[in-house]
Formats: structure tokens, sequence, C-alpha cells
């Protein structure tokens, strides 16, 4: 399938800046099940942007814009296609260590509750793969999509005790059981096709964990796909 993607953000300011500079993370990556066949930014600066790969293999331009200005616009587009694979990622090299998606951050530190489903879950001696599906269960079940329920600053613990949240925070909730049962996971941006396909006001968000014989599998908790 091929997807057509125009991801367009502006930032409006109260009063004239004189400078701003924006690090784009906006550049999708190729790999067996994804093919980038044609991608273009346009953003104040970008044709002297510095460019340059992270530590997890992500495409990263740096932009600055000059002159007073009291509004800044980037577009990011272009046709990708992609093929089903059941959310099994091949062939997407990531420099850094499987370990460093143990590491809980702010956003995943678990709460007792969270723990007593990481530990609940795991008590169930299920299979590797059919484990991740009953958290991802767990999370979804637990958390229902409501959306303005969270912000930005949101940890999984806060979403899990209020009930509620949105993308990132089912994201995050599956990230912090998953590193507290030691399998690595990582979080994940991108788009989501709906029905509709109306433009989406916001990026998705879910999580990959890497699971034997596999390798990384992407889980969508908040659809519970």
């Amino acid at each position: 399938m091929k997807l057509h993607i125009r991801h367009e953000t502006k930032y409006d300011y109260e009063t004239n800046v004189r400078s701003s500079i924006q690090r784009l993370h906006l550049t999708p990556a190729t790999f067996a099940t994804q093919k980038v066949q044609a991608w273009k930014i346009d953003a104040p600066g970008i044709d002297q942007a510095l460019t340059y790969r992270d530590g997890f293999g992500n495409q990263v331009h740096v932009v600055t814009s000059q002159g007073a200005h009291d509004h800044v616009t980037v577009v990011a587009e272009g046709v990708v296609e992609v093929e089903d694979a059941a959310g099994v990622v091949r062939g997407l090299i990531c420099p850094a260590p499987d370990n460093v998606f143990l590491r809980q951050t702010d956003a995943t530190e678990p709460s007792p509750e969270l723990a007593e489903i990481a530990q609940a879950t795991q008590a169930s001696q299920l299979k590797p793969l059919d484990l991740i599906h009953a958290i991802m269960g767990e999370v979804h079940g637990r958390i229902a999509y409501e959306i303005g329920a969270t912000h930005y600053h949101t940890t999984a613990a806060q979403a899990l005790a209020d009930g509620k949240g949105v993308c990132q925070d089912h994201a995050h909730a599956m990230l912090s059981i998953l590193r507290f049962i030691g399998i690595p996971a990582r979080y994940v941006t991108g788009y989501l096709v709906t029905d509709d396909a109306l433009p989406a006001t916001a990026s998705h968000a879910w999580a990959e964990a890497l699971v034997p014989q596999l390798g990384w599998v992407g889980f969508d908790a908040a659809n519970g796909k």
C-alpha cells in the first residue's frame, strides 16, 4: 500500500521573535516492509539545515529561522510504500544496544499499580509473544481513550490511575510494564490510517517490544492491535 503523507506544524508566537531553532524528527526510515519513495521538508532554513543521525538511527534536521517573525510553518510530505507484516519490524538499523530500551524514564517509571500488572501477567507463564499481547490487553482495558484527558508531561502511572488517556499514555504504560519484567521496549511515533481518511490533528504513538525469534514487534495498545 502506498501512503501519501502531509505533516504540517505551525508555531504562532504572541510577539515577534528574532530567531528560532527547530530540531525536526520528520524523516521516515526505509527498511524491509517500508520504503520511502519520495520525501521533502519545507521549513525556514531547511536549505542550510544541519543534518545528522541520532543515537537511535533517526534522521534529524536542525533548522534556524532568522529575522523578525511571528510564526514558523514546517511541512513534511512524501510517498511511502508499506507492507502489512503483522507488526514485525525487519531490517531497521538501530545503533543503540538493546539494553538501552530497558531503562525507565520519568514518563514510564512504574507505580505500584503498574508493577502489579507486570507481576500478575508474568506469573501467568505465557510464552513471550502471548505475554506481550496480554500486557497490551491490560493496558487497553484499563486506560480509556479520551482526547484531552492528559497532556505532554502526563506519566504512565498518572494515566493508569485516572483510567484515561491518549495513545502516548498507552505506549508509556506498555513500556513501563515491559521494561519492569526485563523485555526491551521502545516508543514509536508515526501515522494511523483511519477508515474515514480525514486529516488527523496529531501523529500516533505505539510501543515496540523485542520478541525472541521475531525481533522488534509493534503493539498499539490504544487500538488493541
